[in-house]
């Protein structure tokens, strides 16, 4: 319906009869006849109300830290999370980038057997130099997260993965053509590294714009690419090499990469628009949370030991007179452990909490990490690869989720790139350093200690950041 004035085109208009004014100030406001555009115009409350427009970026400023240190709430542009529908195919998505990037990573061990045997033989001493290799390579994934995290919440997400993927496609067939030292860490390690940075860094946090009170399973489901990829990647390159070589064997695990990121790039979609988030590319702002703080510290120290029962326990089942064909499925039996893991943990932690669920799988990760030395047989390597694995995959699928819960979506990129930049310097110390102690002491068992101690030191950082972000013992996080 529409309400008019006394002018007689528009009176017409109305149906219902107007009343003459009954104040002076009513009379003083009809002498000026308004146009049509100026009259109010009620909406028909039969028609469904219109959707509104979302913008094309958002200018929020989430450099505040609230300073009581309690959990942020979430600013993002749409409360709305769809909870499912297409978010499970960019869970999809990012399930085959995680198998790219830390499925590649973590099948390192059968390449590093490779050179030493084959390719790099006359390398003094070949260990040292070629795990520097993995190493480099490994805490790549990490290091680009910062960069990659700012490119994702100021818009060019797509651009970067589909660069990244073109890259790692084409270092893939370079690595076949590689003959010295040199040329492998730069190819294998560097740029290989870089590569899955920036895929890992911008394929991770895309799945918080599709979930919320499901977020920690999505987060789960995704990082299970990396145990399926560190799984299947290992047994096809060491069944393919003595029969088609190894310049070969690279060149069809290229193409295979090559169809898994080509369909992770169709699948994996932003929901909500970029965001334009005050600060820089590092945001020092954010460290006034104590429970970020407490995160991040938790996460690099339980780097220095996370790893080092799925690096070494094909050596040590060696060292116990175990055989190399048996051995080395004992790396693929810890994945597809982790798998099991990632999931199991991301359906707990949605009903209970991420660090409820997060802390007590460390310490059983840190206990597990601290029993494989003493491990030498079969049976009892397969025992310990396995549960290691469960546990140390929850800390792997979960560990990105409580970012998620300390700031706005509109920023979390740049806080989990953040996160994973710094935690790159125990993922790049931590081999080295675990090997110089098993270098030293001619033995697994202090290895096994100080790695479980530091997986505990960061479950008890964990606890802190807990305690400061709820303000209390009890309560869900």
């Amino acid at each position: 319906m529409i309400n008019t004035s006394s002018t007689p085109e528009l009176t017409q208009l109305s149906t219902p009869a107007i009343q003459a004014p009954s104040t002076i100030d009513d009379r003083e406001e009809k002498t000026a006849t308004p146009t049509l555009a100026e009259v109010p115009i009620q909406e028909d409350s039969t028609l469904p109300p219109k959707a509104p427009s979302r913008p094309d970026s958002v200018d929020i400023d989430l450099e505040k830290v609230p300073p009581n240190n309690k959990v942020i709430e979430d600013h993002a542009v749409d409360d709305a999370f769809p909870e499912g529908g297409r978010g499970w195919a960019v869970v999809f998505g990012s399930f085959l980038a995680e198998a790219c990037t830390f499925g590649l990573v973590n099948s390192w061990g059968v390449f590093q057997a490779h050179y030493q045997e084959v390719i790099l033989p006359d390398v003094n001493p070949s260990t040292m130099y070629t795990a520097w290799i993995g190493s480099v390579q490994y805490s790549l994934v990490f290091l680009p997260g910062l960069f990659a995290g700012r490119l994702f919440d100021i818009g060019f997400f797509h651009p970067m993965l589909m660069s990244a993927s073109c890259l790692l496609v084409l270092v893939t067939f370079l690595v076949a053509e590689c003959h010295q030292f040199w040329q492998f860490m730069l190819v294998q390690g560097i740029v290989t590294g870089v590569a899955c940075g920036f895929i890992f860094g911008g394929a991770l946090p895309v799945t918080s714009h599709w979930f919320k009170k499901k977020r920690s399973t999505a987060f789960g489901l995704s990082a299970t690419g990396g145990s399926y990829g560190g799984t299947v990647f290992p047994i096809i390159t060491r069944n393919l090499i003595p029969h088609v070589g190894f310049s070969w064997t690279m060149r069809i695990l290229g193409l295979i990469i090559l169809a898994h990121l080509a369909l992770a790039n169709l699948l994996v979609r932003r929901r909500l628009p970029p965001v334009k988030v005050a600060g820089g590319l590092f945001n020092l702002a954010a460290f006034k949370s104590a429970p970020y703080s407490f995160y991040v510290a938790s996460a690099t120290i339980a780097y220095l030991g996370i790893y080092a029962c799925l690096t070494f326990i094909d050596v040590s089942a060696g060292n116990a007179g175990i055989s190399s064909d048996f051995s080395f499925y004992l790396v693929a039996i810890g994945n597809a452990g982790s798998g099991c893991g990632r999931v199991l943990s991301g359906i707990l932690s949605d009903k209970a909490g991420a660090l409820n669920i997060l802390i007590p799988f460390s310490v059983l990760a840190a206990a597990f990490t601290m029993i494989w030395p003493w491990c030498t047989t079969k049976g009892s390597l397969i025992a310990i690869a396995l549960l290691y694995g469960i546990s140390s995959g929850a800390f792997v699928g979960l560990l990105p989720v409580p970012v998620a819960q300390l700031g706005g979506t509109g920023d979390i990129g740049r806080r989990t790139g953040m996160l994973f930049t710094i935690a790159s310097i125990g993922a790049v110390v931590g081999p080295p350093l675990n090997g110089a102690i098993y270098s030293t002491y001619n033995g697994f068992h202090q290895v096994g200690i100080f790695a479980g101690c530091m997986v505990l030191s960061g479950a008890v950082l964990m606890t802190a950041a807990r305690y400061t972000a709820l303000g209390g013992w009890r309560g869900k996080f």
